[in-house]
């Protein structure tokens, strides 16, 4: 186990299509992270970015396009990517410059402004790229992935279209309940089933939109949270950004192909069972413990895939205990009660961050009609492409 370090704001941009930049978003994230957190920004010895591909020079170095808008003032400055899992690493390099004793207080920010439809590969030639390999040689685009996991998880573990339909239903009905989602209408199993397809056989509503959005996290040392008042603050207990190991026999988008097991046996858990165990280890804690779940849910398929990796069942007890309405609200482990990326749309460098805004409003008892009752402790969960493990834990 680590030392904890106190989440003193939490700040978010609604999520949308708002046809504006990045820095917008990340700029109005944290100054409401900055004012949940009763702080000015010259206050703020450090500020961590995560950055987005998607904006030209400034949004590879996130960190300082973000100290600018704010207005410079000597703070140290960070720039951070790991695709999908960019927000962990940010909290991850925040933390560790608390722990370390270079900063009292670090402000992190993640925001993108996506392009309409789904992600495409970045431009110019590049065969030695998985990335690039996998659209111009296979044409397989992030939802051709999504429904070559559906399509294993209903021959493996006999789900069906009806389990993912319903993945979305509750999804849905709680975003419609959170001001910052993009998505605010409940949807109902026939619209889901009605939607086209996009992978077989995964449905337009089965797999999760591209977002502009923002979001923010003002973290310190437990020591200045109690300097500043805060005696019973959230706490980040653990951060995990592990890796795989090999072999990986499962594929993991961007990839054509996994590792051969010939010469080397796998190993018993898959890449996203050992973020979570990873996490769970650093807090002292495990699946039990859990009051919320929030997780990646780029598809309906996906999110059941979350709940055996985060041990809240066994393997290919997903489905069932969703039927059994123990993910949704009032069930034994609420799982995205935010909405989930179902409701909001991937804002990549963001995702991650918000995550854990949700979990700090819960366990602060802030969460309005989504909140879960009596949330004490609650954990965070994805995936970045090519091996960036994400997964955080919050205690309060």
């Amino acid at each position: 186990m680590t030392g904890d370090v106190a989440v003193l704001g939490a700040g978010m941009h609604p999520w949308g299509k708002w046809g504006r930049g990045f820095v917008e978003y990340g700029v109005a994230a944290a100054r409401a992270a900055l004012a949940d957190a009763g702080l000015e920004w010259r206050q703020v010895g450090s500020i961590v970015g995560a950055d987005t591909v998607r904006s030209g020079y400034p949004g590879y170095v996130a960190g300082a396009a973000f100290a600018k808008a704010l207005g410079w003032q000597g703070a140290r400055v960070t720039s951070v990517y790991a695709a999908c899992a960019s927000g962990a690493q940010a909290i991850s390099t925040a933390r560790a410059q608390i722990l370390s004793g270079l900063a009292d207080v670090v402000l992190v920010v993640g925001a993108d402004a996506a392009p309409k439809g789904f992600f495409r590969p970045a431009g110019g030639d590049r065969p030695d790229d998985p990335d690039w390999l996998r659209f111009r040689v296979l044409g397989a685009t992030n939802p051709t992935y999504f429904g070559l996991y559906a399509r294993r998880r209903m021959a493996v573990h006999g789900d069906t279209l009806e389990d993912f339909t319903q993945v979305k239903v509750k999804n849905a009905a709680l975003g419609a309940l959170n001001a910052n989602a993009r998505y605010r209408k409940p949807v109902t199993a026939q619209e889901v089933a009605a939607s086209p397809v996009v992978a077989d056989p995964l449905r337009l509503l089965d797999i999760c939109a591209t977002s502009d959005g923002g979001a923010a996290l003002v973290l310190s040392s437990m020591e200045f949270a109690r300097r500043h008042g805060v005696a019973e603050p959230v706490r980040i207990r653990a951060v995990s950004t592990v890796t795989p190991r090999y072999p990986n026999t499962v594929l993991d988008l961007p990839e054509i192909a996994t590792d051969s097991a010939v010469a080397v046996d796998p190993t018993a858990e898959t890449f996203r069972a050992s973020i979570a165990r990873a996490a769970y280890e650093e807090a002292g804690i495990g699946p039990d413990d859990l009051s919320l779940a929030e997780v990646y849910d780029l598809s309906t398929a996906l999110e059941l895939q979350w709940y055996e990796d985060l041990g809240l069942c066994g393997q290919g007890e997903g489905a069932e205990l969703l039927r059994d309405g123990e993910t949704a609200p009032g069930g034994r482990i609420p799982v995205n009660m935010s909405g989930g990326l179902a409701s909001f749309g991937e804002a990549v460098p963001a995702q991650a961050i918000a995550q854990v805004c949700e979990v700090t409003w819960q366990l602060r008892g802030q969460a309005g009609d989504r909140q879960v009752a009596g949330a004490r402790v609650g954990i965070t969960a994805n995936q970045g492409l090519f091996g960036h493990g994400s997964a955080v834990i919050a205690v309060r």
